[in-house]
């Protein structure tokens, strides 16, 4: 995130169009234990936007070494003595990993905001960083470098090829969940033991 994000569109530009199917906005992406990917190995995908022109999230159980005391210092932002300085920023995804993505409820009202549904938004632009630093910000988020995203149709593949399982999301997990349970309780919600599973499962 930088000090110029507060105009800056938060979807990815559109690709070609294709025909959508069910539509994941508001779900969660689970990977498969055969996904060896670094950035997706256990990875919890909460999916934000998913339209015609392809889809994009943010991982929600990926953790840096990265506090939210660095990046508040780094932006230069005046800040309250008591705020949650030690916060862990995550890896939201792969793509534009130097500009941060804040996952959070309630949705509120800011500069450069997506709102997934009625009490989730995704938020770019500087102003909610300042208010989370001065103990004004949303009651629960998530301060993420980077999203995952897929081209059109490209979701639609790797679910056809059991590279993920996909669920409506649980803002318990989200918010709530230890970060390392986050994997293994979203699969729940779906009935599968992920601790069952073998890497090679779904693939011939």
């Amino acid at each position: 995130m930088s000090d110029t994000d507060d105009s800056n569109p938060i979807t990815p530009e559109p690709t070609s169009p294709r025909t959508l199917g069910d539509n994941l906005t508001g779900h969660f992406l689970i990977a498969m234990p055969s996904l060896n990917d670094g950035f997706f190995n256990q990875a919890v995908t909460y999916i934000c936007e998913h339209d015609e022109s392809g889809s994009f999230g943010v991982i929600i159980n990926q953790e840096t070494n990265v506090t939210l005391q660095k990046i508040i210092s780094e932006m230069k932002i005046q800040a309250a003595d008591n705020y949650n300085k030690d916060q862990a920023i995550f890896i939201g995804g792969p793509v534009d990993q130097g500009r941060g993505f804040i996952l959070h409820r309630p949705t509120g009202d800011w500069s450069s905001s997506l709102k997934v549904n009625d009490t989730v938004a995704l938020t770019t632009s500087k102003d909610i960083l300042q208010a989370i630093a001065n103990n004004e910000g949303p009651e629960d988020c998530i301060v993420a470098l980077g999203y995952a995203g897929w081209a059109a149709g490209q979701l639609e593949q790797e679910m056809a090829s059991n590279t993920w399982l996909s669920c409506p999301a649980d803002e318990q997990i989200i918010f709530n969940t230890p970060i390392e349970e986050r994997w293994k309780a979203a699969a729940k919600l779906i009935g599968i033991d992920m601790s069952l599973m073998s890497n090679d499962a779904g693939h011939a």
